[in-house]
């Protein structure tokens, strides 16, 4: 129980702390997915920031610490999520939908088993960013958001 404690205080914790810039972000579509995605603050968010970025996820609501998140874990992350989006609305644009699609149990459970392995999580990576780079240019920046 102390781990889902934890998951849900980490849960909490990052949607409080993006509170603060969404209305910086209204009317840049994309901001808000930079805001977490790009780890180096450069505009762009690569292959390598999204794996590393999902497996920091991964560890946040692996709360069992099994190496999993399944379906009972998967309640805090969508709610979680769906919290970001709603705190953050203005900051993502047309895309949003896709970005959050890319998170969810049926897009990354691959072997249809009912829960996410780490490198399952880490390996949809590949296909959420192509999901994600409108001009295919190997990076998702906000333009990759525009309506």
């Amino acid at each position: 129980m102390h781990s889902l404690k934890k998951t849900l205080i980490a849960a909490m914790a990052l949607a409080a702390s993006a509170a603060p810039l969404m209305a910086q972000q209204q009317g840049n579509p994309g901001a808000h997915f930079l805001e977490n995605w790009d780890l180096d603050a450069n505009g762009e968010a690569t292959l390598s920031e999204l794996q590393t970025k999902r497996g920091d996820v991964f560890l946040t609501f692996d709360s069992n610490e099994d190496g999993f998140i399944d379906a009972d874990e998967y309640v805090y992350f969508d709610e979680a999520r769906a919290n970001d989006m709603k705190a953050n609305a203005g900051g993502h644009g047309g895309r949003a939908d896709r970005a959050s699609q890319g998170m969810t149990l049926q897009n990354n459970d691959t072997d249809q088993d009912g829960k996410v392995s780490r490198d399952e999580f880490l390996g949809g990576a590949v296909a959420w960013m192509s999901m994600l780079d409108r001009d295919t240019d190997g990076v998702v920046t906000t333009a990759d958001f525009g309506r």
